[in-house]
């Protein structure tokens, strides 16, 4: 066997043979996507898919008003926006994963009466949108609906290679080319009042969601125009404002990746660099809490810059399918990192356990989730409790948040290899090596409680098999039947890299991989408040919930849920060791639903006092104040979980001081 460690898979001397890639002349790919339904989710994964077969998901047609059958994308004159798509193409995923008799029925019939609804022009979908003309004369084609049903479109064509599929984008995808260049993505202005609708307004903010889709069938056709029209996609988005690129939480976890993924045509790196500065830019200032997610309930917004602040759950699957495009460009590593640091983080608890209610904005610091519509965010109304019935986007754009997940899972490489990207229980089957013999690894793992995988390789075949290595990883083992890699030449620098392996494989051959996972500490700087980490997940206090029904009806309720346990601590940690504040209490197997309270795979014990002056504000917890914090509180033995598993939690600790240097609570 040849083994290595590397950057990224290499892309100079190969490109896959057999998934769609990157064709001259753009850039290779190091990364390819594999179609959906190689990979396979199992354990506590599939068990996500399956709530949401029978959740709100899998149900929507039954709860939201959008979903009507008078939608506008089954004819007539109705609006088909963004919400039917929001949610069909997580659905149609959600059906091919699954394989649920009921949900493929459904897919099947959006999916026809999509194809169906195509004129000769190219257009397709809801004629309503087609040509909105304003007060003022201006007319335009709403596209941006269009740009989230051809996910479905293209997820559609990789699990049915369906022969209408590549003509139908093409036919759209000139439209678009043939439109006047003044309906064509244009400057509206006011916000969308000249057309009596805020709707056209979007379209400009999101346009780059159109860039890999025409790749994609660029990739599948070779058809050079696309190209051009790619460009001209890329010219129309709008530019940043100010000095941020966007204030509003959805668009920027969308805009933020356009410039980046433009690269692969571009070949211009600062293309790619600009999209890691806006990120840094936007996360050093409004994201002072754990895992990734900022403060936006809406929108930034001067001096709102507290873990309080909440993280809207459409932000969470657009920075996930962000993340998955950039790792696919760069091959880096560190957007599968910053994928499970909100997917593994923040994702599970912004739904409740069976997954049949969700809530609009989830924080790292957020002990209270009751119905008030006075809470300290932005918006007013009910933002926090759980509900399949409101939440407009949210309701309906979750459902790509799992079963996006579990396709990217693994990737292609150029040497027509296989990159464990994610990990999490599954089964990949997919064409490697030369021949393109067709091979199935089955991924074994109690991962992200526990740093141990487990790859069963069920056929035979010579091709390489490419290893992450997590950026916060300092001890990666790799043992290959019964023999360990000796790789203590790169042990120092294997954070964040691949390890390569290149081998005849046997069926039966089995690798183990040991990650080591540490107790830390991050330090957020503004307040010198902290969190603990561990691996991929961050903890948070253990706070007993009280469960309380606040409306909906018996099949579909709505909930507060209130803390039954106190939970204003600081902690008691020693900056120096941090390992030696915790105690780390012995794992169990995950549950199928480890994304609870009462069933957290793991936990934490530390010292803590109270902070009796640290209370809620506006049903809301107050601002972090500075740390160390003075308490004349009896020192308490608190539990910590993961964050994933906290509904209520509290993630970012002020501190216990004491003397000069310590400060009163005020």
């Amino acid at each position: 066997m040849v083994f290595s460690v590397v950057s990224q898979p290499e892309t100079a001397v190969s490109s896959n043979s057999f998934y769609n890639t990157n064709r001259a002349p753009l850039l290779p790919s190091p990364l390819t996507k594999l179609p959906l339904g190689c990979v396979k989710p199992k354990g506590w994964l599939r068990h996500q898919l399956d709530l949401m077969a029978e959740g709100m998901t899998g149900r929507l047609s039954e709860i939201s008003v959008f979903l009507d059958p008078e939608n506008g994308w089954f004819g007539g004159n109705n609006m088909g926006w963004e919400e039917q798509p929001y949610w069909f193409r997580g659905f149609y995923d959600l059906a091919i994963l699954t394989g649920d008799a009921r949900l493929l029925a459904e897919a099947q019939r959006w999916i026809e009466a999509v194809i169906g609804s195509q004129s000769e022009d190219g257009y397709f979908g809801a004629s309503y949108h087609k040509r909105m003309e304003g007060v003022n004369g201006q007319v335009c084609a709403d596209l941006w609906p269009h740009m989230i049903m051809i996910d479905a479109i293209i997820s559609h064509y990789e699990a049915t290679s369906d022969p209408r599929v590549i003509p139908f984008l093409t036919n759209f995808f000139a439209f678009c080319r043939d439109l006047p260049d003044d309906q064509f993505l244009p400057v509206i202005t006011n916000g969308g009042q000249e057309f009596g609708d805020w709707r056209p307004w979007w379209q400009r903010r999101r346009a780059g969601d159109l860039l890999p889709q025409i790749y994609w069938l660029y990739n599948a056709t070779g058809v050079d125009w696309l190209l051009a029209l790619a460009s001209k996609v890329y010219q129309r988005i709008d530019l940043a404002p100010d000095e941020w690129l966007d204030h509003h939480i959805v668009n920027f976890t969308q805009r933020f990746r356009y410039s980046g993924n433009f690269y692969v045509q571009s070949k211009a790196q600062w293309h790619f660099d600009q999209s890691e500065y806006w990120y840094q830019q936007h996360l050093i200032t409004w994201g002072q809490q754990p895992r990734g997610i900022f403060g936006a309930d809406e929108n930034i917004r001067s001096g709102c810059v507290d873990p309080r602040q909440g993280f809207e759950t459409c932000g969470m699957v657009e920075f996930a399918k962000s993340f998955y495009i950039l790792g696919r460009v760069s091959g880096d590593t560190i957007w599968a990192d910053r994928t499970e640091d909100v997917m593994l983080n923040h994702f599970p608890a912004a739904s409740t356990p069976d997954l049949k209610g969700l809530h609009y904005l989830t924080a790292a610091n957020q002990p209270k989730l009751d119905a008030s519509e006075e809470h300290e965010y932005q918006n007013k109304g009910r933002m926090v409790s759980y509900s399949p019935h409101i939440y407009r986007c949210c309701q309906h754009n979750v459902a790509m948040g799992w079963p996006y997940y579990a396709e990217n899972l693994w990737q292609a490489s150029p040497d027509n290899g296989l990159v464990a990207w994610l990990y999490a229980p599954s089964i990949v089957t997919a064409k490697v090596g030369a021949e393109g013999v067709e091979v199935s690894i089955e991924e074994q793992t109690p991962y992200p409680f526990d740093g141990s995988v487990r790859l069963v390789i069920h056929d035979s075949a010579s091709f390489p098999l490419y290893l992450r290595v997590p950026g916060w990883s300092t001890h990666f083992r790799i043992t290959v039947n019964d023999t360990q890699l000796d790789l203590s030449a790169f042990e120092d620098d294997m954070a964040g890299l691949y390890v390569r392996m290149e081998r005849m494989w046997t069926a039966g051959d089995v690798v183990t991989i040991d990650m080591g996972m540490q107790i830390a500490l991050t330090e957020w700087p503004r307040t010198g408040s902290v969190s603990v980490d561990r691996g991929p997940l961050t903890y948070s206090l253990k706070i007993d919930e009280e469960w309380r029904q606040s409306g909906g009806n018996d099949r579909w309720p709505e909930w507060e849920v209130l803390p039954a346990t106190p939970w204003n601590y600081g902690l008691l940690v020693d900056r120096e060791h941090p390992e030696s504040a915790f105690t780390l209490i012995p794992s169990t197997a995950p549950s199928e639903q480890p994304w609870t309270l009462a069933s957290a795979p793991i936990a934490l014990k530390a010292k803590a006092k109270r902070i009796p002056q640290w209370g809620l504000q506006n049903e809301t917890v107050q601002e972090l104040q500075q740390s160390p914090v003075k308490s004349n509180e009896a020192e308490e033995e608190i539990t910590l979980i993961p964050l994933g598993c906290a509904r209520l939690r509290i993630s970012c600790f002020p501190t216990i001081g004491e003397g000069a240097t310590a400060w009163e609570w005020k």
